[in-house]
């Protein structure tokens, strides 16, 4: 089973993962929406994109609707049954039972038994009828003509936008995000969701690929040296100055506080004033960062595309390469 680095083929690999979202006729979206992921001993074999923790127990997503999920630290693992065959990019679990997923044609995911069964939230058809209908009651909007027309263009794309990451700080309280500025929102666990795209401040409609929550403030990262941040629970997201042009995958928040925004040819940026100042960190790699994550000991490791592992004991500031 491959999962080690999962998350490269999700973000160092994004035109990949458009053309292959892109390439689906609009005849063929219907039944990757509604046809199950087909359960297979096979399924062991398929490309994994993202890995969580439900409490004790590892949660894997990937190709297809493939979702595993192991008890005993990955040694043997089970298929979940999950509604859709389609690619899933992102998965996150805010404690033991609740949890969600994310992947092609702007599909959303929950799992409220810690991974074994899920249940379809949200889909790129209903995503863009979301977006039609927000724009369309938001008269009071200088921008709606702009609006009305990307939302049009979301209805006439059909479900062919994914979805590449989400953030969650509670079991109802959360966002998904993705290809072209695609933001939503839910305060209910994804019972509802509501199109958050007016809210960011993203002109040119940019891929978002990732988001994280630290120090009372949310960041959003994403293509051509995008960072973003929200002071005010969500409502505003605008734009920070940092020295990077190119794109960041993602982001790490430390618990101390902290912020790293990482991404391609090994660029990694630290900031500890909230966004405010940031310095480059030498990662001694070129290949692109493609995860992050905190250990229990408040390790930060980032992975790489080309399969580094690196390691940081100061919250960030530098990072060495795993021996062996």
């Amino acid at each position: 089973m491959n999962i080690l680095n999962p998350s490269a083929a999700r973000r160092a690999a994004l035109a990949a993962l458009l053309a292959s979202s892109c390439a689906l006729a609009p005849a063929a979206a219907p039944v990757a929406l509604t046809q199950p992921a087909l359960v297979t001993p096979k399924a062991l074999n398929a490309a994994m994109l993202a890995i969580a923790a439900a409490g004790q127990r590892l949660v894997a997503a990937g190709e297809r609707g493939t979702i595993l999920y192991s008890d005993d630290a990955g040694v043997t693992w089970r298929q979940a049954s999950v509604p859709v065959g389609v690619s899933l990019t992102a998965l996150q679990f805010v404690d033991a039972k609740q949890g969600w997923a994310v992947g092609h044609q702007g599909v959303v995911l929950h799992s409220a038994d810690g991974g074994a069964t899920w249940r379809k939230q949200l889909d790129g058809i209903q995503a863009a009828a979301l977006a039609l209908r927000s724009a369309e009651a938001d008269a009071a909007s200088p921008e709606q003509a702009r609006a009305l027309a990307d939302a049009q263009h979301l209805v006439d794309d059909g479900p062919d936008k994914p979805f590449l990451d989400l953030y969650f700080d509670s079991p109802r309280s959360g966002y998904v995000l993705g290809a072209y500025n695609l933001l939503f929102k839910t305060g209910d666990g994804g019972a509802t969701w509501q199109p958050w795209q007016r809210h960011v401040a993203n002109p040119k409609g940019l891929h978002l690929y990732g988001m994280r929550g630290a120090g009372g403030a949310l960041y959003l990262a994403g293509e051509q040296g995008l960072l973003l941040r929200s002071t005010d629970q969500g409502a505003s997201f605008n734009a920070l100055a940092t020295p990077y042009k190119g794109s960041y995958f993602g982001l790490l928040a430390a618990r101390g506080g902290a912020l790293l925004a990482y991404g391609l040819r090994g660029n990694a940026y630290w900031s500890g004033d909230q966004g405010a100042s940031w310095s480059k960190v030498d990662t001694g790699i070129q290949a692109s960062l493609a995860g992050g994550a905190e250990l229990a000991d408040g390790t930060l490791v980032l992975v790489s595309q080309g399969g580094d592992v690196l390691l940081s004991r100061d919250q960030g500031r530098s990072f060495a390469a795993q021996a062996g």
